[in-house]
């Protein structure tokens, strides 16, 4: 069997959120790697344009665009840049996202609400700007929903994560993602989620740094 041709994605167009670094810079160099023509969206055009040159290093087309999908007014822009570059959208990777660490006795109203506006309210957004602009006309696509396995389960009481609007966010992410696959398999649109565990990025730094010891002494492995 020809495992590349398996997983060929020569002619598909894919949209990848947060797809300026980390996680979200990994699965879209996946995608592109596999001849796909990838859209990354972030905040920082400056990170966006050195990502798209890795992208495009890969040998196919890249579009970076820049926008806070927090700002729920900002989600159609992406997708239209999307539709005017390629013409549609076959892959959907939501991986944008963001954290806010405090107890939950003392957990701000602002930190609640800019988690919940990233991980989820852009998550829905998109999914639905996609699907109704891209992939319901067509009755095909794909859309990955990053959760994580703090939506899971709580968090170990040793391990001081004070993470409880990002652990809510990524749990409706999850049920979120069934709740959309069940309803959009009439359109033969698949939705999955993926639910990574701690992993080295940006986002990830100053809570490792903080708990790392932590966080190794909980996992079987002993490693990240």
């Amino acid at each position: 069997m020809d495992v590349r041709r398996l997983f060929d994605l020569s002619g598909k167009v894919a949209l990848v959120t947060g797809g300026s670094r980390g996680l979200g810079l990994q699965m879209a160099e996946a995608l592109a790697g596999m001849g796909a023509r990838v859209a990354i969206s972030a905040r920082r055009s400056d990170e966006l344009e050195e990502a798209r040159n890795r992208l495009e290093a890969l040998g196919g087309e890249a579009l970076a665009l820049t926008a806070d999908l927090a700002r729920p007014e900002a989600i159609p822009g992406v997708v239209e840049g999307v539709l005017g570059r390629w013409g549609g959208i076959d892959i959907l990777v939501n991986n944008a996202g963001c954290n806010w660490v405090a107890p939950a006795e003392e957990y701000p109203d602002e930190g609640w609400r800019k988690v919940m506006a990233l991980n989820l309210d852009a998550t829905f957004f998109l999914c639905r700007e996609v699907g109704r602009r891209a992939m319901i006309p067509r009755r095909a696509g794909k859309i990955i929903n990053v959760a994580s396995i703090a939506g899971l389960a709580g968090n170990p009481p040793e391990i001081e994560m004070y993470s409880i609007a990002y652990n809510a966010s990524k749990g409706a992410v999850v049920n979120f993602t069934r709740a959309l696959a069940a309803e959009w398999g009439r359109y033969n649109i698949n939705v999955n989620a993926i639910a990574p565990g701690f992993f080295p990025s940006k986002m990830t730094r100053a809570t490792l740094g903080r708990i790392g010891a932590q966080v190794l002494r909980a996992t079987p492995l002993g490693r990240l």
